[in-house]
């Protein structure tokens, strides 16, 4: 007879934790976060490229950091990725990335570059798991630097 008692119970609790679950206001859960690439690059005479754009972002969760990482590719060259740390305080901010390309071979021109606003979740010193929070993809234009 104590199995059927520790069911109900069970039952009884598993349907009020989910009635409060769903019962939350949907303005409760406050994941505000956006990333935006701006549609203009740099390349500069050494090759280096920086690119720019803007995030939003609220707190990172406990034990972890946020970062925009951007990625740019041309289809007759190369990929690039490169990244740059974020401030997650619910206010805009502007980000901008300066990378030498290691053999990538970018060049003046089109190009597609996406923005990701990545959540860290680190165990220690070390990465666990990375989660995007927000993306941009767009053509942009590579303009050479003089």
């Amino acid at each position: 007879m104590r199995t059927p008692a520790r069911r109900m119970a069970f039952s009884a609790f598993s349907a009020l934790a989910a009635s409060a679950l769903f019962a939350a206001p949907a303005a409760a859960t406050v994941f505000q976060q956006a990333v935006v690439v701006n549609a203009d690059a740099e390349i500069a005479r050494d090759g280096a490229i920086t690119l720019h754009g803007a995030y939003q972002c609220e707190a990172a969760s406990p034990g972890g950091a946020t970062q925009v990482k951007v990625t740019v590719a041309q289809e007759d060259a190369g990929r690039l990725s490169i990244g740059t740390g974020a401030v997650c305080d619910g206010a805009p901010h502007e980000w901008k990335v300066r990378a030498p390309q290691f053999g990538a071979g970018l060049h003046p021109g089109r190009a597609v570059a996406t923005a990701e606003l990545q959540e860290v979740h680190l165990h220690g010193l070390m990465p666990r798991a990375v989660d995007t929070v927000a993306v941009d993809s767009r053509d942009i234009e590579i303009h050479e630097l003089h």
